[in-house]
């Protein structure tokens, strides 16, 4: 009996759509990051602002006692900033879990850098130095105390992209584990039957 010529029964499909390890990662946004440029301008404000204090606190005029006392007042105002910047970020994120840093420590932070600003402010308006020299030492304590807040802000947002991308490539290998190990993607593992023997 011969076969219909024209019905050849059921057909596969000539492409199977396969789930693609790279399909998860396409849902995954990118990690927003600071540019080059931006970072550059930090970097190089900061350098400036320091490099002009420096200059201004090494031939600052009068005696010993209060040169050493302006530079402990811009160190002392520096870090103040540096912990203050942490202390608004860290306070923002925790806000966020609904936890926060005791009202006690949140004096402390802001008591030292008003304490810090005060402090510094009042020596160097205190100085017996010409206008111009303490103008010019005013300006370059504000420029350093701006820059340091924008350059810890920079810093920190780093950081938290470093973060941001670790936590997405983990992700990422783990929607790609258990595609690598469905069936779809294993080598067939049979054995080539041998040859029987014709009688």
């Amino acid at each position: 009996m011969m076969p219909p010529m024209f019905h050849h029964g059921p057909q596969a499909p000539a492409s199977m759509p396969r789930p693609s390890a790279s399909s998860p990662s396409s849902s995954i946004p990118l990690v927003q990051r600071d540019t080059a440029a931006w970072q550059l301008q930090v970097w190089v404000s900061f350098g400036i602002a320091a490099f002009c204090c420096a200059v201004g606190l090494a031939w600052l005029p009068g005696e010993r006692l209060e040169q050493i006392f302006m530079v402990m007042g811009y160190v002392f105002c520096l870090s103040a900033v540096f912990m203050l910047a942490k202390f608004v970020r860290d306070n923002q994120a925790a806000t966020r879990r609904g936890v926060g840093d005791t009202p006690l420590f949140k004096l402390v932070v802001w008591g030292g850098f008003a304490v810090a600003v005060g402090l510094t402010g009042w020596g160097l308006l205190d100085m017996d130095i010409s206008p111009a020299y303490k103008a010019f030492l005013g300006v370059s304590w504000l420029y350093l105390l701006t820059t340091a807040f924008t350059l810890a802000k920079m810093l920190r947002d780093r950081h938290e992209a470093d973060l941001a991308e670790a936590r997405l490539l983990g992700r990422r290998e783990a929607m790609q584990a258990p595609v690598a190990a469905s069936p779809l993607h294993q080598a067939p593992t049979g054995e080539a039957r041998p040859d029987r023997a014709v009688n």
